[in-house]
């Protein structure tokens, strides 16, 4: 296959999880659950968004591209998981490109998603007043606008420069899916290029949205220990802690993939870590951001009750 240079490997091998049947078999049944969870959860954050009119608010809007980002990441990624369980650990070379290009996109706009919430939060609790005006449905749709489409300009170019390179052998990819880091240690040509743009889409994905991000909370936290009385710090702290929480879990497992010491290795704990921030961060999104908020609840309750009538 030819792409920029001569390429002769058409099938990558994807690392599979385990050899043990029994464990393969309960790790399929573990992961299809998770998949069916994180579609059927993510699709319902959809749904009762879109048919509740009281729900039509910045935070809601920015809560369903999440929900969206995580259904791409979660259908790009789990499908190929499953059948690497059951069947062939097996990938084409443009497959793999595919799934490199939905997961990178998603992941990055995620990021910048995360920046965005947290700045409607101190708007919100920091500015009152003015949050209206500031975070207009003009504000907010150009703000989404950026995150996706900074988010596919960053896959298009991480995903563009592996096609520049040629792939020889060996074919196994030491991971259970195609990211950028360990399908470039299988490239025959240099890949200093690429190293480059890796590093510079991580500072600015990773390291400057957690300091963006991280800012915002620090007004936010300095602003409800200003509030007096303790329902209104309860109150306040209520409305971003869901967000915090997502937050602190993703980049944290971003962060150790990226940033640590031997990228590309595919030890127990990096599969782990994987796991965490591909399939199990999309599956408790929506369980983590619905469960203590009584107005979701109270539109996803009405949303049911009318599918069963």
């Amino acid at each position: 296959m030819a792409s920029g240079n001569q390429t002769s490997v058409t099938l990558f091998i994807l690392q599979s999880f385990t050899d043990d049947p029994w464990l393969r078999a309960a790790l399929f049944c573990l992961f299809l659950a998770l998949f069916a969870v994180a579609l059927a959860g993510n699709g319902l954050i959809i749904a009762a968004i879109r048919c509740s009119p009281n729900l039509h608010t910045p935070m809601y809007f920015f809560l369903v591209n999440l929900a969206m980002l995580d259904m791409i990441c979660t259908l790009s990624i789990l499908p190929k998981v499953l059948q690497s369980l059951v069947g062939e650990s097996t990938i084409t070379f443009w497959g793999c490109l595919s799934q490199m290009f939905f997961f990178t996109w998603s992941l990055s706009s995620e990021l910048l998603l995360f920046t965005a919430m947290a700045y409607d939060r101190y708007l919100a609790i920091c500015r009152p007043l003015h949050y209206g005006a500031l975070m207009s449905v003009r504000v907010c749709l150009t703000l989404a606008i950026f995150v996706w489409s900074i988010g596919s300009l960053n896959a298009f170019v991480l995903t563009g420069l592996v096609l520049r390179l040629s792939f020889c052998g060996p074919q196994l990819i030491a991971h259970f899916f195609c990211e950028v880091p360990p399908v470039l240690l299988l490239s025959c040509s240099p890949t200093f290029i690429n190293d480059v743009m890796t590093i510079i889409a991580d500072m600015f994905l990773s390291g400057m949205n957690f300091l963006l991000t991280m800012s915002s909370y620090g007004f936010i936290i300095a602003s409800i220990l200003r509030i007096r009385s303790a329902e209104g710090k309860r109150r306040a702290f209520s409305t971003c802690s869901s967000h915090l929480v997502v937050v602190s879990v993703y980049y944290s497992t971003v962060l150790y993939t990226y940033i640590r010491p031997g990228l590309g290795s595919a030890g127990l704990l990096d599969k782990a870590v994987a796991v965490l921030y591909t399939i199990v961060t999309p599956t408790l999104n929506p369980l983590i951001y619905t469960l203590r908020n009584k107005e979701f609840k109270a539109s996803l309750r009405k949303l049911l009750l009318f599918f069963t009538k």
